[in-house]
């Protein structure tokens, strides 16, 4: 199995506070450090694939500015084949604000600039120039119409389609029965199924629940709990290590580029989530995204220790 993956997703340039706590409506407060950071979603999890052992593709749209070239740039420098992007002359890269807060926890909002301008046809001239790729992977930071082209695009050529359902819109179930792998975390997991998740239990009754709408295979994520997986009719728990938690932005994008990786190498679902939880360990030890991001050594010292 080639271990090619194509990730379709979105770029933004991140610009970090760290403060105490996160303001409430109307309350201004005092930050400390400030930085900027590249990320976006479907970038963050590209360069998480590059470094955890994945030979990763990209298809993705950028503004004629300086944040779109230096993201390019850094991917190209991550070993990510950046022949997939394309340059939106008329729109800005996208951004994100982000504040974390002393507990590691973050509020962020995006202008989604270039990202929403990523269109079915460029995702269809981008396609065609990896005919060897293995596994799709592809979040909702782009418009939902691109989403469903590159996931029929991918079920037609027979790769492994892997649909992170974030940031959280209903509407992606319409798109269930061209799914292999989805991976919520709790709070899409209850959006997607109208079930509330409050342990294990009501955990797999969401999974199943998404199973008979359509979708092979269920990994919800549960942060410091690990990932609940349903696969081919049996449910398991795989914990995930204790760690001192600094910043958990780009946790769910480790996790699913590390995933991506995982299986593309030839990992079963289950050892490729055991990979991921621990990889999305490390990240959320370090600030920031994309600087958060382990390599694949390192991830294989923690498995062993």
């Amino acid at each position: 199995m080639s271990n090619k993956i194509l990730v379709v997703g979105s770029i933004n340039m991140d610009m970090v506070v760290k403060t105490a706590h996160i303001p409430q409506p109307g309350e201004t407060v005092l930050g400390g450090v400030f930085f900027m950071n590249p990320g976006g979603k479907g970038a963050n999890q590209a360069v998480a694939v590059a470094r955890l052992g994945g030979k990763a593709a990209f298809i993705g749209k950028i503004g004629d500015d300086i944040f779109g070239k230096q993201s390019a740039h850094l991917f190209d420098q991550e070993g990510v084949d950046i022949s997939g992007i394309f340059s939106d002359p008329e729109s800005p890269s996208g951004i994100a604000m982000i504040t974390v807060d002393d507990s590691g926890e973050n509020s962020i909002v995006v202008a989604p600039g270039a990202n929403a301008h990523l269109q079915p046809q460029d995702v269809a001239a981008a396609f065609g120039k990896h005919p060897d790729a293995a596994v799709m992977l592809i979040q909702l930071e782009i418009p939902m119409e691109t989403v469903r082209h590159a996931a029929q695009c991918a079920r037609d050529k027979g790769l492994l389609v892997i649909l992170n359902p974030a940031p959280a819109n209903s509407s992606v179930s319409d798109l269930f029965h061209l799914i292999d792998v989805i991976t919520p975390n709790e709070h899409e997991a209850e959006m997607l199924s109208g079930i509330r998740i409050k342990d294990l239990s009501s955990a797999r009754r969401a999974a199943e629940r998404l199973q008979q709408l359509g979708v092979k295979s269920v990994i919800i994520t549960l942060g410091k709990q690990g990932a609940a997986v349903l696969h081919e009719g049996r449910f398991h728990h795989i914990p995930a290590p204790v760690v001192d938690t600094v910043d958990t932005t780009a946790a769910g994008d480790v996790f699913n580029g590390a995933l991506a990786a995982g299986l593309a190498d030839g990992r079963g679902l289950e050892e490729a989530v055991a990979f991921a939880c621990n990889a999305a360990s490390i990240a959320v030890t370090r600030l920031g995204a994309q600087s958060s991001i382990p390599y694949r050594n390192e991830v294989l010292f923690n498995i062993m220790n």
